[in-house]
């Protein structure tokens, strides 16, 4: 499975990294959405960090295999269309450490 972003947790449940793909090579933040207020609203925001443009965002989801929580992504742009992904463990289990994992469309 391809990975398209490095990222480490930050103590206020928000994540930092760099998206990465062949064309695109940017810093980004996913950040807790604080204002959210309805179930179907996202539960995160995510925001180049160069610019503080908002990409895309996240919703908390459960895996139907295991019931573990993970956090789907989409993020849109010019330069890189529409992607979807899942924040997920990076190699080597640091807690610390995730990373975005590119779902392409069927």
């Amino acid at each position: 499975m391809p990975t398209i972003a490095n990222l480490n947790v930050k103590a206020d449940g928000s994540f930092e990294g760099t998206l990465a793909t062949l064309n695109v090579t940017a810093p980004i933040a996913i950040v807790p959405n604080g204002r959210k207020t309805k179930e179907n609203e996202p539960d995160y925001r995510i925001l180049s960090r160069k610019n503080g443009f908002e990409l895309g965002a996240g919703w908390k989801r459960f895996s139907q295999s295991n019931g573990a929580e993970y956090v789907s992504v989409t993020m849109s742009a010019p330069e890189f269309r529409t992607i979807y992904g899942n924040v997920a463990n990076a190699p080597g289990d640091d807690p610390m450490k995730k990373v975005i994992i590119w779902n392409p469309p069927a």
